[in-house]
């Protein structure tokens, strides 16, 4: 992963004429006046921890596994929202941890959270570092030092029940490794988020993800039966059925808790077989209302699409829905629908029904009939081609002066038109001329996820720029009656939202919580936690 930015760099790419000319005369973007920071270049503090603690941890994991390095700590400092970067850019380590510390196995971790407990080091569970909210700063204040507790020796594939369609995995096992070894028995999670070629199966876990294909898999936590996980008091082994009567189910406790209230040493989750047959296509509608108004009528129903996302005008004309053909110029409202699943058996029209041709078909008889043009094949394919590239079109963004960050939200179907305003409004309030952009990605019965993309001219420091956007959003989600995160979590920057949503009430049962696993408090101090 790139210190300074997202991905291979070898990935990264060059923005189009068009988009460069709209940047320029719509944005009145300029090229920053500094050139970014270079690696030899980023501010370091020194390592604060003794060398008798660490030496104290090196006893637990080995001298080999504890990290003091520039690049151990540089490459685990922050995750990787739009601030993250700008101030990378900027030559800003100030958050970086004292020492990247990486256990094999559940036990070395629970020691070491005892270690950190008596010694008062904060520890941040790291997994790709693919965090976009803030999730990954630790508070300092307090504590003796902080230490990045990487998963990174926890991915193993450790069994697979195919009569249950259950697999036991570690969390340091990335996404794209994990469907490489399930495919050999014939198995898929089905969970692509944007995050998918660097996030990791514990991450998933701990920031409540969603994939872009939820409507035929579900979300992440859809997925998880149970949990193993080390806290600072003891242990929890979580999910003996799928399905219990027996109380409140503590797993979705710590599903979403991103590393608050304890380390996840093993997952056990729910599989499908992988597909037989994958197509994507393209759909257009006159107005992001009427392609709404389809998608809500497939959410509840049927048949439901496997993918399925409908772009606003303006992402839509921006090409934003196909980052490998940004700059269409396409009209009206481009929905993707894929499908994924069995191909059509000859002569048996009962299992064609659930095949990918006959869900294409009643879908797609759906979607005409509430006003929709299909486009083929052509716009699905774009997609499916362009699906993770988004992050590496920021960062050329950033390069050239703009920045650019999302927000996303949910809301029941009721009041999605009232929180797709507000939102407009608070960015367009907050920001000179800012280009916004929106799209459906995440559907269900009763609502569906809102995710905005939003692109300004950098002025004066961009980090205060974007956070007095930031603060002005999330009031207004609040207002509107949104959550305040669909699938990227709370981490710092929408901890004081969280509270609001939470009420005084359920702010004071996470304390609690957070006091019994953790009472020292060691547990990424800062984050989540009002």
């Amino acid at each position: 992963m790139l210190w300074s930015g997202w991905g291979d760099p070898a990935k990264a790419r060059e923005l189009p004429p068009q988009l460069r000319e709209l940047l320029h005369d719509l944005l009145g973007v300029r090229e920053p006046a500094a050139p970014a920071a270079s690696f030899a270049s980023v501010r370091l503090a020194p390592v604060a921890l003794s060398p008798a603690r660490l030496a104290a941890v090196a006893e637990v994991v080995g001298h080999e596994h504890v990290l003091t390095s520039r690049a151990a700590r540089i490459g685990h400092t922050r995750g990787k929202s739009t601030p993250d970067l700008l101030r990378m850019r900027a030559g800003d380590g100030s958050d970086a941890p004292d020492a990247v510390v990486l256990p094999g196995s559940h036990d070395e971790v629970a020691a070491l959270l005892r270690l950190c407990t008596a010694e008062r080091i904060a520890v941040v569970p790291f997994g790709g570092g693919t965090s976009v909210v803030g999730g990954l700063a630790a508070a300092r204040s307090g504590f003796a030092g902080v230490v990045a507790l990487d998963l990174a020796r926890l991915d193993r594939l450790v069994s697979v029940d195919a009569e249950s369609m259950v697999v036991t995995v570690e969390p340091g096992l990335r996404a794209p490794e994990a469907e490489r070894l399930l495919e050999r028995h014939g198995l898929t999670l089905g969970h692509f988020p944007q995050s998918f070629e660097y996030a990791t199966l514990g991450g998933f876990a701990a920031a409540r993800s969603s994939g872009q294909a939820s409507a035929g898999y579900g979300r992440f936590d859809d997925m998880v039966v149970g949990l193993t996980v080390a806290t600072p008091s003891g242990d929890l082994s979580l999910g003996r059925a799928p399905k219990s009567a027996a109380g409140p189910d503590l797993r979705q406790l710590l599903l979403g808790s991103e590393g608050a209230f304890g380390v996840i040493t093993a997952l056990r989750l729910r599989v499908r077989r992988v597909p037989q047959r994958r197509v994507y296509e393209g759909w257009r509608f006159g107005s992001f209302r009427e392609g709404t108004a389809a998608l809500r009528v497939l959410a509840q129903e049927g048949p439901l699409p496997t993918v399925l996302r409908l772009s606003d005008e303006t992402e839509t004309m921006i090409g934003l829905a196909r980052p490998d053909a940004i700059g269409g110029g396409d009209s009206g409202c481009l929905v993707i629908a894929g499908y994924e699943g069995a191909a059509a058996s000859e002569g048996s029209p009962a299992s064609s029904a659930t095949s990918v041709e006959g869900r294409g078909a009643g879908a797609g008889a759906v979607l005409a009939r509430m006003g929709g043009v299909p486009l083929g094949i052509e716009p699905g394919q774009a997609w499916e081609h362009g699906r993770f590239s988004a992050p590496y079109l920021r960062d050329s963004l950033l390069a050239v002066g703009a920045t650019v960050e999302t927000v996303e939200t949910a809301g029941f179907w009721s009041a999605l038109p009232r929180l797709y305003d507000a939102v407009r409004l608070a960015l367009l309030g907050a920001l000179e001329s800012p280009l916004v952009m929106c799209h459906i990605s995440h559907v269900y019965e009763t609502g569906a996820s809102l995710y905005f993309t939003v692109v300004t001219a950098q002025k004066g420091d961009p980090v205060e720029q974007w956070e007095r956007a930031k603060e002005a959003v999330n009031a207004a989600i609040v207002a509107a009656g949104g959550t305040i995160s669909h699938h990227h979590g709370v981490g710092r920057d929408h901890r004081e939202a969280y509270a609001a949503e939470l009420g005084p009430v359920g702010v004071d049962i996470l304390r609690a919580v957070k006091s019994r696993l953790d009472p020292a408090g060691i547990l990424n101090p800062g984050i989540l936690i009002p």
